[in-house]
């Protein structure tokens, strides 16, 4: 067994030393079973969380009263939830009533996918009263019953369909998907930061042009901040995108596909609630991919640019199509620079007007620009009485 498993066995065992059922469940035992790597486990128990807090003498209130625990035991933490049943999905994302119950299936029952709906005991036995173990070896994603019922009580369960199809290159039962086009509208009454946390995972997929285009073909990218009728761009930029990209250079890409420049992409990054310096770093990439669609890379530019941002750059135009690209350009002109920032010039606003015995003002940060330039071009040494000497030449 997967040793993050043996690890956490102990706390199953405690639990039903004590008189209570524990499993592993979810995502862990679909992962085990695809033979991916598993980070942690989550765990399912009959004991309710009152009586798990009898069992384990640390632990933390987390998600209480949705009937959640964390036990710290061993070093580790460990989610451990009560099986319960859910009712009234009033928000499409939380339950209005849960109730604590003692049967595992009826547990199993509430959860999305048919592979996320198995259990294993500590002795690695496959409990799956759904068939996740079937669709798995099939690479098929179905929901657990009904799937207008399963995407009205969360509709983000649509988008979650279509990122395990671009993580596992699985398929979506037929069914399901189409629900997918019934049910899409049902997106506009999920939280915008919901929507982003799923949408970035399935950009990074091995499998992201079939999942965008699914997002397309269902109506689901209709739902999404700034997509509303670009389904053609969408299948573009699906058909360009690398899973090699960093995430700032997809949005980079995505941007650029749908038409916006550094100015115009703020608004649209910022309707996906995106944090304000991730922006800022996309919207860099964006200003130098501009520039380099019209000219080349010099030490004057990647000085600018810096050399992560122009790298992006040329990341992001070599996924365009245009041959021109190459990443190490950049680079190595990047190398070749005599200074890499202003701080690394061997003079100060105060030499300056020591040298000049004038107040400071607007001249001492433009004088400072033009000696920067030079010694960038190559035409002046970083010495501060070579710089010194020039000054007084050139200010004569």
């Amino acid at each position: 067994m997967n040793p993050v498993f043996l690890k956490a066995a102990p706390v199953l065992e405690k639990i039903e030393t004590a008189g209570y059922e524990a499993y592993f469940v979810g995502g862990s035992v679909r992962d085990y079973l695809l033979g991916k790597d598993i980070s942690d486990v989550d765990i399912a128990t009959s004991a309710t969380p009152m009586e798990i807090k009898g069992i384990f003498p640390r632990t933390a209130d987390v998600g209480i009263e949705h009937g959640t625990v964390i036990v710290l035991y061993d070093g580790d933490s460990y989610e451990v939830t009560t099986f319960r049943s859910e009712s009234d999905y009033e928000d499409f994302r939380r339950p209005s009533k849960v109730d604590f119950i003692r049967s595992l299936d009826e547990d199993l029952k509430r959860r999305d996918f048919r592979m996320n709906s198995m259990a294993m005991s500590k002795d690695g036995r496959i409990i799956d009263p759904f068939g996740g173990q079937e669709d798995i070896r099939s690479k098929r994603i179905a929901t657990v019953g009904n799937p207008l019922e399963r995407f009205y009580e969360d509709a983000l369960r649509m988008m979650r369909a279509v990122r395990f199809a671009s993580q596992l290159s699985f398929q979506i039962d037929g069914e399901t998907y189409e629900a997918l086009v019934s049910e899409a509208y049902l997106l506009e009454k999920i939280a915008v930061e919901r929507k982003l946390a799923e949408f970035e995972k399935l950009l990074a997929g091995e499998n992201s042009f079939m999942a965008l285009k699914i997002m397309a073909d269902t109506g689901l990218s209709q739902h999404l901040p700034g997509l509303a009728g670009k389904k053609q761009e969408l299948i573009s930029f699906a058909g360009r995108l690398d899973s090699g990209l960093l995430s700032e250079e997809r949005w980079a890409l995505l941007s650029a596909g749908l038409g916006h420049d550094f100015k115009t992409a703020e608004s649209f990054l910022r309707s996906w609630k995106m944090p304000v310096k991730k922006i800022r770093q996309i919207g860099k990439i964006l200003y130098w991919l501009q520039y380099r669609s019209v000219q080349n890379w010099t030490l004057e530019s990647v000085y600018k640019a810096g050399a992560e941002a122009a790298r992006n750059a040329e990341r992001v135009l070599a996924a365009t199509g245009d041959d021109s690209a190459d990443e190490e350009v950049p680079v190595r002109l990047y190398a070749s620079l005599p200074i890499r920032s202003t701080k690394e010039l061997d003079v100060t606003g105060n030499d300056l007007i020591q040298w000049f015995n004038k107040p400071g003002g607007p001249w001492v940060k433009e004088l400072l620009g033009q000696v920067e330039n030079s010694i960038i071009s190559g035409h002046l040494a970083n010495k501060k009485e070579e710089i010194r000497g020039w000054l007084e030449c050139n200010q004569s």
